[in-house]
């Protein structure tokens, strides 16, 4: 199976790519961002992200590492990959 694999702390996607992601995701938008350790430090709001794919973008290309993944894209359609029984399915 044929696939690029983006390192995406070395080549983090630019507002572009992360419009294309957002706009063929198969998730909710929110889903995009990781609620982890480094999003508590910075004092954000989970809700803020709910349904609101400009804030999700705006956070990713600041801040790369919240970024959830693995993202699956396949075409104009992305998945986040977890589980990683999702990425099976996906690619079928």
């Amino acid at each position: 199976m044929d696939h690029d694999v983006v390192l995406y702390m070395k080549e983090p996607p630019d507002r572009a790519a992360l419009e294309k992601i957002v706009a063929g995701l198969e998730d909710p938008v929110e889903d995009l961002v990781r609620k982890d350790s480094r999003f508590k430090k910075l004092e954000l709001d989970p809700d803020d992200y709910v349904g609101n794919p400009e804030a999700v973008i705006d956070l990713l290309v600041e801040q790369k590492a919240l970024l959830q993944r693995p993202v699956i894209v396949k075409g104009r359609k992305a998945i986040i990959g977890r589980p990683k029984t999702r990425i099976v399915e996906f690619l079928g």
